[in-house]
């Protein structure tokens, strides 16, 4: 067994923050009742026809009702103890907090439902570049399926500015890690002075065939022609990459952090290996990758 997300940055949508105009804000200095809950759970589900992708991402972020607002916490594993906010407010407490702010819920959904690696950052995950489809804050909800990505900014035709994402449930709704002091909750998309428009994330690039896709740690990791170290490396990754394994094998053991494994898994794409050691995954052996 090994640790896990190793180094993956804890800024995701570190900036929420002081410039939301946001009203009507629940508190959360205990979670709610386990009926009232339920029925917030219930209420959260995609509310229009969408492509199993993008349903699968609604499902992800709505299994996370309930959850605390926590500033930057969270990550595409769960809720994580975040930051606390150097504004003070509700968010001063926030690593004694475990939950997600508004980009980390929007990754981890990404992930979990549908494979897809967006960036750290509410402000780089509205410019990703592997977005499917764009729409402007003139047009409205018209266009907009489950699963969009919805921004606000301070200046709303500067995506640098967007500090607030949500994910468009249809119907006017949204799921959102809102603000310190909240719970992950159903909301009314707010198409104020502040709407920035929104993204389409599925329906990119798809895993080939017969491979399982994973997230790594790490910077500068090499990929290797063979299960070793001892040629030079193919290429390296210069920060967490999703990457697609055909099969695993045993070669060369490696030491890292305290860990060793001897695991190594090939990666098509790149038509070569990398050591499990670097794949963020709680398992040495990979669950569902066949033997090479």
């Amino acid at each position: 067994m090994r640790r896990t997300h190793h180094t993956l940055t804890a800024a995701g949508g570190l900036l929420l923050a002081t410039t939301l105009s946001l009203t009507g804000t629940a508190t959360a200095a205990a979670s709610p009742p386990s009926a009232a809950k339920t029925a917030a759970a219930a209420d959260c589900r995609p509310l229009a026809d969408a492509p199993t992708a993008a349903q699968a991402i609604v499902n992800a972020a709505c299994s996370q009702i309930g959850v605390p607002y926590s500033w930057g916490g969270g990550s595409i594993h769960g809720p994580t103890y975040g930051q606390d906010y150097p504004g003070g407010g509700p968010g001063a407490h926030d690593s004694q907090v475990k939950g997600f702010d508004c980009s980390h819920l929007v990754q981890y959904a990404a992930w979990q439902g549908a494979r897809i690696a967006l960036p750290e950052g509410s402000w780089n995950q509205a410019q990703w570049s592997g977005a499917t489809a764009r729409f402007s804050r003139d047009q409205g909800l018209g266009p907009l399926q489950p699963g969009d990505l919805l921004l606000w900014g301070s200046n709303p035709g500067n995506l640098n500015s967007v500090h607030h994402i949500a994910i468009y449930l249809g119907g006017g709704k949204m799921v959102e890690a809102r603000e310190s002091g909240t719970l992950v909750m159903v909301s009314d998309v707010r198409l104020n002075a502040q709407y920035a428009g929104a993204l389409r994330i599925a329906g990119g690039e798809q895993p080939p065939a017969g491979t399982k896709r994973f997230m790594t740690w790490g910077t500068d990791v090499g990929l290797r022609p063979q299960a070793g170290t001892q040629k030079p490396a193919v290429t390296r990754l210069p920060g967490p990459t999703a990457v697609d394994v055909l099969c695993q094998a045993h070669g060369e053991m490696v030491h890292a952090e305290g860990y060793s494994n001897d695991a190594w898994s090939y990666l098509p794409k790149y038509k070569a290996w990398i050591s499990n050691i670097y794949i963020d995954d709680p398992a040495a052996w990979l669950p569902g990758v066949p033997t090479c």
